[in-house]
């Protein structure tokens, strides 16, 4: 297997906990570099690796292959301009782009680069999502009436980082939760007909979303995907409804609570649930009976959107994550919305 050298271009919480721990136990990548502005505290984790200044100087390292974008994301589209044009490869953190003329512009510079860009979409490999696929892929619920996702939190105070207060392109809650659960519906449904989206900002002294609420309308069905951080008593975060049956989940996945205390990918315990955050599955049959399982989650594990990176770079493997699926999504955010607030 020959390696991938990979740089990141930050090395803040993302780098820490998203990126690093995978590229340096993936058996297909060796983190060789990253960029550190001020504090050099990688090479504590990971002796070796080359601590950059700028982003300028890491692309300028022609041992890098691919090039992990994970800085602010009002900084995305630059830095993967500049990096496809160093002639890197590049994994891009959500949001991709912030409309959907930057997606295609993108997309068409690394066709013009010769040179793959690829999108960081990890919450397809979350354990409570996975269930959820299984369930739908099952046809256990029959033909869907109502599908709900949602990632709901309660924090009251504003974001010590000013990037995530000020409103610049990429900020708020729609542009940072939003990608990942209309990356789960469109991973599952496809595109929708038509979508409506509401927006809000409730905390005290916001400048920036903080509620949102997207109805994706596909044949036969809806699906509502919604986000809030004044939310105190969060409801399940998977609801599905049926001819046959319903499904419920809670958001229960504990890897990134897992690589924050600092457990390895490659411990056996990584992406493991508890046992008692089970999915509940109601169907009915005959003369109407209903039947109740407790349907137990698999193993989450982020390494599957590694896997398909370096077969994508190396093998030419199609990516499951697609260019027009992120150019649904981007059509989704940007669209024309109502806005909500105090």
């Amino acid at each position: 297997m020959t390696q991938i050298r990979t740089g990141l271009l930050a090395y803040g919480m993302s780098g820490k906990v998203f990126h690093a721990p995978f590229v340096a136990t993936h058996p297909g990548f060796e983190l060789s570099a990253v960029t550190e502005r001020s504090r050099k505290e990688a090479g504590q984790h990971y002796p070796g690796v080359t601590s950059y200044d700028s982003v300028e100087a890491l692309l300028a390292d022609d041992s890098l292959e691919l090039v992990v974008v994970n800085t602010p994301s009002n900084t995305h589209a630059e830095f993967t301009r500049q990096a496809l044009r160093a002639g890197k490869h590049v994994l891009l953190e959500k949001p991709v782009a912030t409309s959907p003329q930057e997606v295609r512009e993108l997309w068409d510079l690394a066709r013009q680069q010769g040179r793959h860009l690829l999108a960081y979409q990890n919450r397809r490999w979350d354990s409570d999502f996975q269930l959820v696929k299984q369930v739908v892929e099952s046809g256990q619920l029959g033909q869907l009436i109502e599908v709900t996702f949602r990632y709901d939190r309660f924090k009251t105070t504003l974001n010590p980082k000013p990037f995530k207060e000020t409103p610049l392109p990429g900020s708020g809650l729609l542009y940072d939760l939003g990608p990942h659960l209309l990356d789960q519906a469109i991973s599952l449904f496809g595109q929708p007909r038509q979508s409506r989206k509401t927006t809000g900002r409730f905390r005290a002294g916001t400048q920036v979303d903080d509620y949102f609420s997207i109805q994706l309308l596909y044949p036969g069905f809806t699906v509502t995907v919604a986000s809030g951080l004044l939310i105190a008593d969060p409801q399940p975060a998977f609801v599905l409804h049926g001819t046959q049956g319903s499904f419920r989940k809670t958001r229960a996945d504990v890897q990134e609570a897992q690589l924050l205390s600092g457990l390895s990918p490659l411990d056996p315990t990584y992406g493991i649930e508890p046992a008692d955050q089970a999915g509940v599955l109601t169907v009915a049959g005959g003369n109407d009976v209903k039947t109740t399982t407790v349907l137990p989650t698999q193993k989450g594990d982020y390494t599957g959107l590694f896997d398909a990176v370096y077969q994508t770079i190396r093998h030419g493997a199609p990516y499951p994550i697609r260019e027009e699926q992120l150019l649904w999504q981007n059509e989704i955010l940007a669209q024309t919305d109502d806005v909500w607030g105090l």
